[in-house]
């Protein structure tokens, strides 16, 4: 380099490489703090061959970050493969994906409406419209900001040949087969690579969270994205909680509302309507809480980067660890009912009274005040 010159990388500061390849790629990039993904506008991603859109959440952290794709009716998606991990969280229509593995094998598998899948890293892939009327439309929920940021090359995470067959598992995970590994409350796991429909697949009783509280862990193609379900059932409420950011959490199915707020800061609530394909994503350590204003059982679908089996982060392998059900005044990360705000209690039961479903708290809050 000649005397005098500088080369442009030294005056590099504070760059993120995902946010611009981002706002290279040409579709929607959406921000806020919570999204409704069923009703953002999808442009035409070329790289993927589909439309699709970019979800910044407000509380999303340094290692993942969610697209929102759509198929139009009767197309299909690029053949891709990339060593970022990602699972799909399928919010509408019907169609199926074909995997080809380093060996030359196909394994095809068909998808509905919240259907969760994960392709095994760097495996070639494509998805399939089933419908020639309707789009079908997913999230994916990934951690491609972390390898783009780490490694700022395109080429090493699209075209790499490196193959990862032991994340294959066995054939019958491309069809929804898979092993039930008991933990504890709140750690049990089903590992496979796909399982059709989250909202009939049995939970495991979680009581600890909250009343009637039930959960169950995803290890899909044993990867480090990890995610979990967890049902309300009706009459009730979770229990609230914090933890560090990154947590997408969906709303599946069912009727109710999310509060949000830091500790010390209560006079400034921010709540979130539920909706089929809204997700929220709470900032680090902002508490928040779960209620169930139906009369039918609600679910939601939290996805992040660390599972029980990788937490990856050590304030991940802390929490798991025993933290997640423990009140806050033991260490934990958790506010018992006796000891949260006595004003959400009565904001719920109001909006329960207004729709005439009877409460299943009586035995826990005095409800005849």
């Amino acid at each position: 380099m000649p005397d005098g010159q500088t080369d442009d990388k030294t005056r590099v500061f504070l760059h993120d490489n995902y946010l611009e390849w981002c706002d290279n790629q040409g579709v929607p990039v959406i921000e806020g703090f919570g999204i409704d993904l069923m009703r953002i506008d999808a442009g035409p991603w070329d790289l993927y061959g589909m439309n699709g859109a970019i979800a910044l959440l407000k509380g999303r952290d340094d290692f993942n970050s969610i697209f929102c794709f759509e198929l139009p009716p009767g197309s299909k998606s690029r053949p891709m493969q990339h060593i970022y991990e990602d699972v799909v969280y399928v919010m509408e229509g019907y169609g199926s994906t074909t995997i080809e593995t380093a060996d030359g094998q196909k394994h095809s598998f068909e998808w509905g409406r919240n259907s969760l899948f994960s392709v095994p890293i760097n495996s070639r892939y494509q998805h399939f419209n089933g419908s020639g009327q309707e789009p079908a439309r997913f999230a994916s929920v990934h951690n491609f900001p972390f390898l783009i940021n780490l490694f700022r090359n395109e080429e090493f995470i699209f075209d790499n040949p490196k193959t990862f067959p032991e994340r294959l598992g066995p054939n019958g995970y491309f069809t929804g087969d898979g092993q039930m590994i008991e933990m504890r409350p709140g750690s049990h796991q089903w590992e496979t690579n796909f399982v059709a429909d989250i909202t009939n697949f049995e939970l495991k009783s979680w009581a600890a969270r909250g009343k009637g509280s039930s959960s169950l862990r995803w290890i899909l193609s044993d990867s480090t994205m990890g995610c979990h379900t967890s049902q309300i059932v009706p009459g009730t409420y979770k229990k609230a909680h914090r933890h560090m950011c990154g947590t997408n959490v969906f709303t599946i199915d069912g009727e109710g509302y999310s509060l949000l707020w830091y500790e010390g800061d209560e006079d400034n609530i921010e709540r979130v309507d539920w909706d089929h394909g809204v997700v929220v994503t709470p900032p680090e350590h902002m508490f928040h809480q779960h209620f169930n204003t139906g009369n039918t059982p609600s679910r939601y679908l939290a996805l992040q980067f660390g599972t029980v089996r990788y937490p990856m982060t050590w304030a991940k392998k802390d929490i798991w660890s025993g933290k997640v059900d423990k009140s806050v005044d033991e260490g934990g990360a958790q506010i018992e009912y006796e000891n949260q705000l006595p004003h959400i209690h009565k904001m719920w039961l109001d909006e329960m009274d207004r729709k005439k479903i009877p409460s299943e708290m009586g035995e826990i809050f005095d409800e005849e005040k």
